[in-house]
């Protein structure tokens, strides 16, 4: 990321020269396999020699705390529960992604502010508004979605955490039971995450598969960018 990027006008208050790290984000659906990647990128790339930093939404100090206790309540608005997440995102870009990058590590971002697009969206926001609050937002070094059927993520989560309110869209489904307002969520936000997929140039990783599959698909991608990395620390 040495030439930086950004979908907006960035931080015009922060004046970033040269960002020697790697920014790489992991999107897609609740039960899609996220974090089991994040942990199995992380481990591999320190084997082979790299620092890593990973980070993920409500990660932020200055936020965490009041997205937990908003979460355990439905009274707050849409747009309002959009804004504590852009600041909740603005704090962690600032203070973690950043200084990281800046330190030459690569960070892992176990979602990144396409999932509030997507989940803004879906509550009714309009999809420009959400899109240019982000306009202080880097552009990645790569981002990987990883996209499974809702068969695959009912299975997944009914085997592992169960379902809960949010993330079966309770609030906006207005289904009678958890499942169908999973499984009606979940389709909703695969269609924003395919849609942004193409405006974003996302790289699609079919997580239907297991999930070294899965895996060894990421690792063969990340390939270029590890060996240009390794170029410039030649050259510094």
């Amino acid at each position: 990321m040495t030439k930086l990027q950004y979908y907006g006008a960035g931080l015009p208050y922060k004046l970033i020269e040269d960002l020697p790290g790697k920014l790489i984000v992991l999107e897609g659906t609740d039960g899609v396999g996220r974090s089991t990647q994040i942990e199995m990128l992380r481990t591999w790339l320190e084997k082979t020699g790299y620092a890593v930093s990973d980070t993920g939404l409500r990660r932020s100090p200055l936020t965490q705390m009041g997205l937990d206790e908003a979460k355990k309540g439905t009274n707050l608005t849409p747009l309002t529960i959009s804004l504590f997440y852009a600041t909740d995102f603005a704090d962690r870009l600032e203070n973690q992604i950043i200084p990281a990058l800046k330190a030459g590590f690569f960070v892992l971002s176990d979602r990144y502010f396409y999932s509030i697009v997507a989940r803004d969206v879906v509550r009714g926001i309009d999809p420009y508004w959400a899109r240019a609050i982000y306009g202080f937002a880097l552009v990645p070094d790569i981002v990987f979605y990883l996209k499974a059927d809702v068969n695959t993520l009912v299975t997944r989560i009914v085997h592992g955490r169960g379902f809960n309110y949010w993330e079966a869209g309770m609030d906006i489904m207005k289904k009678d039971n958890l499942y169908d307002s999973f499984c009606a969520y979940q389709e909703c936000m695969i269609a924003q995450f395919d849609q942004m997929a193409l405006e974003y140039h996302f790289q699609v990783i079919d997580a239907n598969r297991s999930m070294k599959d899965v895996n060894d698909d990421i690792k063969e991608c990340l390939q270029p960018i590890l060996e240009n990395q390794q170029v410039l620390s030649n050259v510094r």
